[in-house]
């Protein structure tokens, strides 16, 4: 959540946890983006009026580097304000005051929408011609087992369940290997190449792992 209101973020932060939500909040657009590049959520929460970098171009540069879904709040009702918003890629636009109802509503249904949790009963998952079985801690391509170590496969289950988010390599590392501290190593880079090599992920497929310079990774679909 990206709000410069203290108070309003730290009240909708809580009930927001309340609802199962694991919750970070940015009271600047700089902090909003860096949370953002960092954390990859599964959802942002924007406000348009923000010090330095305004809600709208935070929405613009995360909309360039993910499809993460957004909402919009404003305290302005001009219907222009969420024309713009909808046309930099925010996904939805509440005007404040928010009701608790009404966001926790919204931002169930975009999850549903991107897919957040999407996992069946047995935990399968699919993404193209991919199919990631957890029970069995097996990858498919095509209904054929790929043989992968440990890591890979995690790294890659983990990349399957974020598709068009970017995540920098200090993210993998904590998410995949538990390295909370930066270090400075290929360990990323040598496992996604061979994600890449072991997986088929090619655009021929329908999805490639971008590289984003200075930034990270990002499974994506081509069309996209």
């Amino acid at each position: 959540m990206v709000d410069d209101e203290v108070v309003v973020a730290e009240v909708v932060e809580q009930y927001l946890r309340r609802d199962g939500y694991d919750v970070r909040v940015a009271t600047t657009g700089e902090a909003g983006l860096r949370v953002a590049r960092e954390w990859a959520p599964d959802l942002v929460v924007l406000d348009v009026m923000l010090p330095g970098i305004d809600g709208l171009e935070v929405c613009r540069r995360i909309r360039q580097e993910s499809l993460t879904p957004i909402i919009m709040l404003t305290a302005r009702g001009d219907e222009a304000d969420r024309i713009v918003g909808l046309e930099l890629g925010a996904d939805d636009y509440m005007v404040k005051p928010v009701k608790q109802a009404e966001l926790l509503a919204r931002l169930s249904a975009l999850g549903r929408r991107a897919g957040v949790g999407d996992m069946d009963d047995q935990g399968m998952i699919t993404v193209g011609p991919w199919t990631i079985d957890r029970g069995r801690r097996q990858i498919l391509l095509e209904e054929e087992a790929v043989k992968l170590t440990d890591k890979d496969y995690e790294l890659a289950c983990y990349l399957f369940q974020n598709v068009g988010k970017l995540m920098s390599r200090a993210h993998l590392l904590e998410k995949v290997w538990g390295i909370m501290t930066p270090i400075e190593s290929r360990t990323v880079d040598v496992h996604i190449s061979r994600i890449r090599r072991s997986l088929q992920i090619r655009p021929e497929r329908g999805y490639r792992i971008k590289t984003v310079y200075q930034h990270g990774y990002r499974l994506e679909p081509m069309d996209e």
